[in-house]
């Protein structure tokens, strides 16, 4: 296997009701990652795609062609993947395999998610059906309802009070205020936290990410290809790129409050890069409900079982703790384009180990963890990269 590196990045404004069509979102965050890897759109080879519901919301199938050719790509090798709320990270993963496997010099990969041009309720059934339809779609169960199941079980079992999952809220709101690209750049505490509206019992608004548009894009590239490009800047390198996944339906699941998929997934990704979680300056992990960054932290092994929110409680988690997450505002602040949300964890995280991450910027970050999720954790995509 080949050494595979991100040689630029892209991202576009996360926002809401601009009316930007998706192509050109796409088109945008694709050529500002090809100009920061100081290339030409003819050197890349092909392109993968990360998008959820194009075919249900914007009536728009076969999205890597589409692509390619709005951002002068036309004839590269080009496909769309999707896993739900993971599709960003999947497209990353195929990005790596093609280059580390040498059938690819310079790739792009792209995450794009156009949501708010559609009506609410078509976007809450566009989001169910990251679940098992059969099991659970089809008995009135909506994303919001599933996390809320998660919620309740961790606070039955473990009795942790609503107040305990505040921090994660209160610090992703605090980093997103100086973050350009975030979409919700108000600060919050923990009386704005506990007084939000519940969506279903116990989950309220403060837990849960906002429905929004946007496209985040990278480069990835060989060793060789790397040396020929006249970038300036660091070079980060991929140095693990795994998958796990469970069963899409909770109640089929060994323990619902264990992630098997993410733990499969990052021990996987500590096995390929010969590092374990002490290691991890970074952890950018799946925060679209306070409850699954509880669950993350303790199945990604920061954590033991039920002891998730004491990261938050003891400001571990926050921008100067010894494991911040969502640096950049994460899911909950910067907001989840969903399908995009995947590359846009990979491009802040990049920032962050170049050192460019601005009043964001993680002091001596040289190793980072970067986790995406599908569904309530059916697919998990982990990367681990590098300063290089």
């Amino acid at each position: 296997m080949r050494k595979v590196y991100i040689a630029g990045i892209g991202q576009t404004p996360v926002s809401k009701g601009q009316g930007v069509r998706g192509r050109y979102m796409a088109r945008d965050a694709i050529q500002a990652a090809i100009m920061s890897a100081g290339m030409e759109a003819s050197d890349i080879s092909a392109l993968f795609v990360g998008n959820m519901m194009g075919g249900m919301l914007d009536r728009q199938q076969q999205l890597g062609a589409l692509y390619a050719d709005t951002a002068g790509l036309r004839g590269v090798e080009s496909m769309t993947m999707e896993a739900a709320c993971g599709s960003g990270a999947a497209a990353v993963h195929i990005g790596y395999s093609m280059v580390a496997g040498g059938l690819h010099d310079l790739v792009a990969v792209c995450g794009m998610e156009r949501m708010t041009q559609a009506p609410r309720d078509a976007i809450t059934r566009a989001l169910a059906t990251a679940a098992d339809w059969e099991l659970e779609g089809a008995h009135g169960e909506s994303f919001i309802s599933l996390n809320a199941r998660l919620m309740a079980l961790y606070m039955d079992r473990y009795g942790t009070r609503p107040e305990q999952f505040a921090p994660f809220a209160i610090a992703a709101h605090a980093n997103a205020l100086s973050n350009p690209n975030a979409l919700l750049k108000k600060p919050i505490d923990v009386d704005a936290y506990l007084d939000s509206r519940v969506l279903v019992p116990p989950v309220k608004l403060m837990d849960a990410p906002p429905i929004c548009d946007g496209a985040a894009a990278i480069v990835l590239a060989s060793e060789d290809a790397l040396r020929g490009l006249s970038r300036a800047g660091a070079s980060i390198e991929i140095v693990a790129s795994a998958v796990g996944t469970d069963s899409l339906a909770i109640d089929r699941r060994a323990d619902p409050l264990k992630l098997a998929g993410a733990e499969l997934s990052s021990q996987r990704a500590y096995a390929q890069a010969g590092l374990e979680p002490n290691d991890m300056d970074i952890f950018e992990l799946h925060d679209a409900y306070t409850i699954i960054t509880t669950l993350s932290l303790e199945a990604a092994g920061f954590a033991n079982p039920g002891e998730g929110t004491r990261l938050g409680e003891e400001g571990i988690t926050r921008i100067d703790g010894d494991l911040p997450i969502a640096t950049m505002g994460g899911l909950k602040a910067r907001g989840h384009p969903v399908g995009a949300t995947g590359v846009y964890q990979i491009v802040e995280t990049v920032l962050q180990l170049s050192g460019e991450a601005g009043e964001n910027q993680v002091r001596g970050a040289e190793t980072a963890m970067v986790q995406n999720i599908g569904g309530t954790g059916a697919t998990v995509v982990t990367h681990i990269l590098r300063a290089a």
